[in-house]
Order: C-alpha cells, then structure tokens, then sequence
C-alpha cells in the first residue's frame, strides 16, 4: 500500500487524457445522437500533426517556443478532419437509419489510420516525440513527470474554457438548444449545421490536445494509438453518462483510477494472481464499465449536454 498515492496519481493523469478524448465523443452524442467511432484517430491525428511541424522546426528549437507551435498543429490537423468527417462523411447519411453511420465512423476509423500509416515512413515504429525541459517533481512519495503536469493543466484549461462557452457565449447557447430539440432549434433560426460542425472542431480540438499530452507522456506516438484509447475515451464517456461533458471527464478520471489501481493490485488478491498487471487493465476497465451499467444504465451523471450546460 506504500505505492498508492503514487497509483492515483497515475490514475488520476490517465482518465485526464481519456476524459478530454471523451468528450469529443460526448458532445457529438449530445447534439446530433451519433457515436463517433473515428474519434480516436482523430486523437491520433492531433498527435502526428504537433510531430510533423515539431520536425519542421529549426534543429535546436526551445520546447518553450515549439511546444505552443505542436498545439496549434496538432489542433489544426485534428480539426480539420473533424469537420471533414462530418461534412463528407456523416452529413450526407444525417437522415439514414444508424447503423449507415456507425458503419462509415469504422470504416473513416481504418481510413485514417491507414492514410498516417502510409503518409509516414516507418509508420511501424513509434515515433519519438519531444519532451519538456523539466521535472521529474516529487511531491511526497508521489513522482510526477513533466507530460503528466502538462496534462492534468490542459485538462483544467480545457474543462474550465469550455464550460464557460457553453453558459455564456451565443453558440453555447445555442448548442444546447439544438442539443434539446434540433427541428425546434431550426425552427427558432438556429443554423444547426453550423451547431454541428463546431461541436466537431470542439472535439477534433481537445482530441488535438489530448495527442499531444499522450506524446509529451509517454515519449512516442504510433498510428495505431487511436484504436485502444478511443475505445477508453468511449467507455469513459458512456460510463459518465453519454451526452454530458462533465461525465466525459468525471468517467475519464474514474476509468484512470480503477485502471492503475487494477494494474497494481488485483495480483496481491490471493486466487487472483493471474489476473493482474498491465495486460490486464482493460479488461478491468470493461468490467468496471458493465458493473456501472447494471447498476446505472444512464452513467454517474446520466443527464445530456444540455441538461448539464
């Protein structure tokens, strides 16, 4: 029990970058009911674009100039496909049953991984990623890496920044009567296909946001990295309450914790010896995800964006 404040805290950095991933998915549930499975490759392109344009940078840069230079890539990328999703892929199937749509995000979802996979040489290979020029920190028995601040800050920011837009500003408004009622929302002069694509480029942005954090963490990114953590940041948000952007960061932080605390613990359960360590942390995280359904089939939160805004 020695390790358990350093187990939450990494719990703690983990669901931070599931919850920003998840509330792409979040958001784009609330307003137009649609599971954006390609969401995760999004992630991943945020995640390639802050590399390419770190790449471009002077040799020597300072990480103090290149690391606001990653952001603005790495968001560009990831919004730009975003909004390309939606506009080429998923408004012209907007009225078609919703398997049509669940079937094209997965197809989208292989496209785009194949598309990096193809655009990068050695795509194969993570690729290295830059790092922060500080920390380690140690804060008690706690040890903190420069990715993991950088993190739990961009999720603050992030949370703080968006929930003041929704309560404030005319298109967060506007969100959340389009999220209430769209035919209604129309009907009043919103243009809800302009509601539409900013909720895509808000999730392509924090999915930017959450690439870049992944790289600064763990030093690398890979082509593949959206497929599993998508498949977390989803799970975070059905386990917060699909449709609801506190939720996203509430089951992110959740899922994290019950993570890292699987990962280290479930092995000293006597009888329980095979079931621990890393390979395991995802089916513990897909249980914890089936215990809370039973349980709560609506989430921890269980209310929609527009009900929380």
């Amino acid at each position: 029990m020695n390790t358990l404040p350093q187990q939450l805290a990494n719990g703690l950095f983990l669901g931070s970058m599931y919850g920003l991933i998840a509330i792409g998915y979040t958001m784009v549930y609330g307003i137009v009911q649609l599971i954006n499975f390609a969401h995760g490759e999004i992630f991943m392109t945020g995640g390639f674009g802050a590399l390419t344009v770190y790449a471009w940078l002077p040799s020597g840069t300072s990480m103090w100039i290149a690391l606001p230079l990653i952001l603005a890539g790495g968001a560009i990328v990831s919004v730009l496909v975003a909004v390309g999703a939606e506009r080429f892929a998923y408004r012209p199937l907007r009225g078609a049953p919703r398997l049509a749509p669940l079937i094209t995000a997965i197809g989208l979802s292989l496209a785009l991984q194949q598309a990096v996979f193809n655009w990068y040489p050695d795509a194969k290979v993570d690729r290295v990623f830059p790092q922060l020029p500080f920390g380690p920190y140690h804060l008690g028995s706690v040890r903190i890496q420069s990715g993991d601040i950088f993190l739990v800050v961009a999720a603050i920011v992030c949370m703080t920044a968006l929930a003041l837009f929704v309560r404030t500003s005319r298109t967060g408004r506007a969100m959340q009567a389009t999220a209430q009622d769209p035919d209604t929302a129309q009907l009043m002069g919103i243009d809800t296909n302009r509601i539409i694509v900013v909720a895509f480029a808000i999730g392509g942005l924090f999915a930017a946001v959450a690439g870049v954090a992944y790289g600064l963490k763990y030093g690398s990114v890979k082509y593949d990295m959206g497929f599993q953590a998508g498949l977390k940041a989803f799970t975070a948000a059905v386990l917060g309450g699909i449709g609801n952007i506190y939720g996203a960061m509430l089951g992110g932080v959740v899922l994290g914790i019950a993570e890292a605390m699987a990962t280290a613990y479930i092995a000293d359960i006597p009888g329980m010896q095979q079931l621990g360590g890393q390979g395991w942390a995802s089916v513990w995280a897909f249980v914890l995800l089936i215990l809370v359904l039973l349980l709560r089939p609506q989430g921890l939160l269980g209310e929609r964006v527009a009900d929380r805004a």
